[in-house]
């Protein structure tokens, strides 16, 4: 599997997202400093509001980020059968026949989904359920996770 071009799709994810950040954190500065935005009584809370707003969305570009510096410095290896899967592992889940599942294993842009060889896969983060159920396992060892009330049992079929 190639995970260089997962880690392409995922920077190019992050980048589109980061533009749009960047432009709302501008409209919302423009706003918030705007003549139009100066308070008529006290009551007025517009600029105050375009304010936190600004400051929210500037936090935000911040995480996008350091999101992107994360995943640039992510170490790709492929792994051997004998390997426990850990960050960057590209792991294949099956719950029966029919229904099997891709996760990547990264440390940002957790949910973002692509489609690698198509085969559309998630990313999720070593935080989440599903990478703790993951993590030190191996191929052909099943895990069980609770998705609501419901416990769902997958098997382990492939790792790269």
């Amino acid at each position: 599997m190639n995970k260089k071009k997962i880690i392409c799709d995922i920077l190019a994810h992050l980048e589109h997202e980061l533009l749009a950040i960047k432009n709302a954190a501008n409209n919302a500065h423009l706003a918030a400093t705007d003549d139009q935005s100066v308070a008529e009584t006290q009551y007025d809370t517009l600029a105050i509001e375009a304010s936190y707003l600004a400051e929210g969305q500037s936090r935000r570009v911040d995480e996008i980020q350091q999101d992107k510096q994360a995943i640039e410095q992510l170490v790709i290896r492929d792994f051997q059968e004998e390997m426990s899967i850990s960050l960057g592992a590209l792991v294949q889940l099956a719950q029966d026949d029919k229904n099997t599942q891709w996760f990547f294993i990264a440390s940002a842009a957790g949910g973002f989904r692509g489609v690698l060889n198509g085969q559309t896969y998630t990313v999720i983060t070593p935080n989440t359920p599903m990478a703790k159920a993951l993590t030190g396992k191996f191929i052909d060892d099943e895990i069980g996770l609770m998705i609501g009330i419901n416990k769902q049992q997958y098997e382990i079929i492939a790792i790269y």
